[in-house]
C-alpha cells in the first residue's frame, strides 16, 4: 500500500483544522477587541477634550459678550490669559476667531503673529455657519501625526438661537490614543502568538491520542491484505475509538478464522480436484474457463495455459453445434468424440449451473467422465447378445425343421430318418459346446474357477500335444518342429494349458491348405517363454487381426460356421493364458497364413534355480 505524505496525513490535518479554528476564533476576538478598545479610548479621550473646552468656551463667551470700559484691557489681553490657563499636553492650540473669523488669541506662545490674521480652517467658518459642534481627525502637515480639529461657534445666548460672536477651534493630538492602542494591540498580538503556539503544542498531542489508534488500524488493515492476522491493534481508551479498536481486533479475530475455514476448504478441494478420476472445469459468467483440473486436462490431452481464458465450448469442440447459453440450460449429458494418435475416446460431460439465489449465472461447472471403456462394454453387450442369438437361432432353426419332418412321417423312411437323426444330434451337440464355452467364459469374468498349478516340463508337454494331432490328423499337413533341446519348466494348469494349444492347433489344421505345413517353437524372451505356432493358412486381415481374440468374432463366418466353430476357442486362450500371468497374440498376412504367440513364465528346472 502506498505510503501516506506528511502533509495528507490525518494528524496534520486535524491540526492544521485545530489550529486554523483557534487563529480564526483569536482573529475574530482581536479584531473585535481592537475594534471596541480604539471606539472607548477615541471616546474618552474626546469626552476629555470637549469638556475642557466648554469650560474655556464659558469663560471666552462671557468676555466677549460682557460690557467693557476703556480703560479696561484689550480682547485679545483677556482672551489670552484665559488660552495659557487652560493649555495642555493633549491640546496642541487653541484659537479664538470673532464672527469674522479673524484670529483673536492663540494659546500657541510661537504663533502669536497670526493674532489678528483672518483664520482659513473649514471647521471654523463650518461650525459657525451650522452654529453648533463641528470636529474632523485629520493629519499634521508637519508632524505627520494625527490630530481631532475641534470647532465650538461662540453664542450671545446659550442655545441655538443666539447670534455668532465667533468660534473656538481646538486642535488636540489624538495621536496619542492611536499609539496606545498600537501598543494594546502588539501586547495582544503578543498573547495570541504564545497562545498559539500553546494551542498548537496541546493540538499535536490531542490529534495524536486520535490518530494513533487510526494508524494502528491502517497499520492492521495492512498486514490484513498480506494475509498476517496475528497483529493486533492496541486500545487506548473505552471511548468511541477505544471501542472501534476493540471491534477491529474482534472482526482481525472473525477474519482470520474465516481465512483459516476458506483455506481448509481450498485445499479440500484442490485435493479432491487432483484425486478424482472426473475431470472438472469452471468457467466465469462469460464461458471462459478460469479453472481445470489435472485429469481434465488428461483427457482433453491439453495443458493448462492453452486451455485457462479460452470459451469452454471451443476447448470441449462444441462451438460448431453449441452456444455457452446453451450449455447453460443443457439438461442431459453430451457425448465427446475424440481422437488421439489414432486411437478414438469417447467423453461424457455433465453441465452444472452456478447461481445466485436471485438467479444470476456465476458460471458453469463441467464434469467430464471417460466412457470409452463403458461404451465398448455395452457395445460388446449388445454384440454379445446378438451373436449367441444368432449361433443358438441356426441350430434350432435346423433341428426344428428335421423335428417337424420326422413329426409328420419321416421316422418311417428309413433312408431318411437316420440322416435327420444325426443331423439333429449334431446341432444338439453343437448348442452344448457353446453353452460349455459360455459358462467357462463367465466364470473366468467373474474369476469363480481355480488354476490347480504344478511344475511341468514344457518340452516334453508341448511335445506330446503336438504328436497326438499328428497321429490324429486327416489332412495332408506336415509339422514342424522348432524345439529347444534345453528343458525349461513352467508352473501351469496342465488342463486349461491343452486346452489353449489344442484350440490354436484345431484352428491351424482347418484353415491349412493340403499339403501345408504347420510349425511349432518356442524361444526365451526376458525370462518369459515365447510359443509360437504357425501355418501356411488363408491368413487374416490387417485390419482383423486384433480381434480374433473377441467373443464370437470370426473373419469368415460362413467357414467356421459350417467347420462347427463358436467362435469362442481364441477367447478362451486369451483368459486362460492371462490367468497364467502371460500374454497372447497373432500376427497374420491376408493370404500367407497366421502365427499365434504366447507368453509364460519359466525357470530352468524343477527346484526353481536358476542358471
Amino acid at each position: 500500500m502506498q505510503k501516506v505524505s506528511f502533509f495528507k496525513s490525518i494528524h496534520v490535518k486535524l491540526v492544521l483544522i485545530y489550529v486554523l479554528l483557534i487563529i480564526i476564533a483569536l482573529q475574530i476576538i482581536g479584531i473585535y477587541f481592537s475594534k471596541q478598545l480604539e471606539t472607548n479610548l477615541k471616546t474618552n479621550f474626546q469626552d476629555s477634550i470637549r469638556q475642557r473646552i466648554e469650560l474655556v468656551h464659558y469663560s471666552i463667551r462671557e468676555e466677549m459678550i460682557k460690557e467693557v470700559d476703556d480703560m479696561a484691557p484689550s480682547i485679545e489681553l483677556r482672551l489670552k490669559t484665559i488660552l495659557q490657563e487652560v493649555s495642555t499636553e493633549d491640546i496642541n492650540k487653541i484659537i479664538v476667531v470673532n464672527n469674522r473669523s479673524r484670529i483673536l488669541a492663540i494659546s500657541d506662545a510661537n504663533n502669536q503673529a497670526l493674532v489678528g490674521q483672518r483664520a482659513n480652517e473649514d471647521n471654523i467658518s463650518k461650525a459657525m455657519s451650522a452654529e453648533t459642534l463641528w470636529d474632523s481627525i485629520s493629519l499634521d502637515r508637519d508632524t505627520g501625526q494625527r490630530v481631532w480639529l475641534l470647532a465650538f461657534p461662540i453664542t450671545d445666548t446659550v442655545g441655538p438661537n443666539g447670534e455668532v460672536r465667533g468660534a473656538i477651534y481646538v486642535e488636540s493630538n489624538i495621536e496619542k490614543v492611536y499609539e496606545q492602542l498600537n501598543e494594546i494591540n502588539r501586547i495582544f498580538a503578543a498573547g495570541i502568538a504564545m497562545s498559539l503556539a500553546i494551542t498548537i503544542i496541546l493540538g499535536i498531542l490531542v490529534a495524536r491520542t486520535i490518530t494513533r489508534p487510526i494508524s494502528d488500524m491502517r497499520k492492521q488493515a495492512q498486514a490484513m491484505s498480506k494475509g498476517n492476522y496475528s497483529r493486533k491493534v492496541r486500545v487506548y481508551g473505552t471511548d468511541e475509538i477505544g471501542q472501534l479498536a476493540i471491534a477491529f481486533n474482534h472482526l482481525t479475530n472473525r477474519l482470520q478464522e474465516a481465512q483459516s475455514t476458506t483455506e481448509a476448504e481450498r485445499r479440500k478441494l484442490a485435493s479432491v480436484l487432483s484425486n478424482m478420476t472426473d475431470g472438472v472445469i469452471a468457467t466465469d459468467r462469460k464461458g471462459k474457463i478460469i479453472l481445470i483440473n489435472e485429469p481434465a486436462l488428461d483427457l482433453l490431452h491439453d495443458t493448462r495455459e492453452s486451455t485457462l481464458n479460452r470459451p469452454i465450448a471451443s476447448v470441449l469442440r462444441l462451438d460448431q453445434e453449441y452456444s455457452f447459453e446453451d450449455l447453460i440450460h443443457m439438461k442431459e449429458p453430451v457425448n465427446l468424440d475424440f481422437s488421439m494418435s489414432d486411437a478414438p475416446y469417447i467423453l461424457r460431460a455433465n453441465f452444472s449451473v452456478i447461481q445466485k439465489e436471485t438467479g444470476f449465472v456465476n458460471g458453469l461447472i463441467t464434469v467430464l467422465h471417460d466412457i470409452t471403456e463403458q461404451e465398448k462394454i455395452d457395445l460388446e453387450r449388445r454384440e454379445f447378445v446378438a451373436n449367441v442369438s444368432h449361433e443358438l437361432r441356426t441350430p434350432l432353426t435346423t433341428m426344428r425343421s428335421y423335428l417337424e419332418a420326422l413329426a409328420e412321417g419321416a421316422w418311417r423312411d428309413e433312408n431318411i430318418a437316420p440322416t435327420f437323426l444325426n443331423v439333429t444330434q449334431t446341432e444338439t451337440e453343437r448348442m452344448i459346446r457353446l453353452v460349455n464355452d459360455l459358462l467357462q467364459l463367465s466364470k473366468m469374468d467373474s474369476q469363480e474357477y481355480e488354476l490347480n498349478l504344478g511344475f511341468v516340463e514344457f518340452n516334453k508337454f508341448f511335445t506330446q500335444i503336438i504328436d497326438r494331432f499328428e497321429m490324429s490328423k486327416s489332412q495332408n499337413v506336415e509339422f514342424i518342429r522348432l524345439l529347444p533341446e534345453k528343458s525349461y519348466f513352467v508352473d501351469i494348469d496342465t488342463d486349461k494349458l491343452t486346452q489353449v494349444i489344442d484350440n490354436i492347433i484345431s484352428n491351424a489344421l482347418k484353415y491349412s491348405p493340403d499339403g501345408g505345413y504347420i510349425r511349432f517353437g518356442f524361444t526365451v524372451h526376458d525370462n518369459m517363454l515365447r510359443v509360437m505356432i504357425s501355418d501356411d493358412g488363408m491368413g487374416i486381415p490387417k485390419e482383423n487381426v486384433a480381434r480374433i481374440f473377441d467373443r464370437f468374432y470370426r473373419v469368415d463366418r460362413a467357414r467356421a460356421r459350417s467347420m462347427g466353430g463358436t467362435g469362442l476357442g481364441l477367447a478362451i486362450a486369451r483368459e486362460m493364458i492371462e490367468a497364467h500371468g502371460g500374454k497372447i497374440w497373432a500376427e497374420s498376412e491376408e493370404g500367407q497364413g497366421t502365427t499365434i504367440f504366447f507368453t509364460l513364465p519359466y525357470e530352468l528346472d524343477e527346484a526353481g534355480d536358476w542358471e
